[in-house]
């Protein structure tokens, strides 16, 4: 389960904290606020190993080119454009 702790609480007892994040994330807070998490190295390891794929549209086929830009958005989730073009879909 995860913890909640202070900056302080973690710095007067950063080992505790340490072997307790080695189990589950440790949230540290500054000023009442979540600030940090302390994780295991493992954890760390495998977050930092999740790939992107990314690929380049020059890399694709005139076929594919095509699907992409015939293809349209189901009704309904309009409302996912707003994060693309910063204006609510009833503007």
């Amino acid at each position: 389960m995860t913890s909640t702790v202070t900056a302080a609480a973690v710095s007067k007892n950063f080992g505790a904290y340490q072997d307790a994040a080695a189990r589950d994330p440790v949230i540290i807070t500054k000023n009442g606020r979540p600030r940090t998490v302390l994780i295991a190295y493992e954890d760390y390891m495998r977050l930092t190993r999740r790939d992107r794929r990314v690929d380049l549209t020059s890399s694709l086929s005139d076929n594919e080119l095509a699907v992409i830009e015939a293809s349209e958005m189901d009704d309904g989730l309009d409302h996912l454009n707003t994060g693309l073009t910063g204006k609510h879909a009833a503007d």
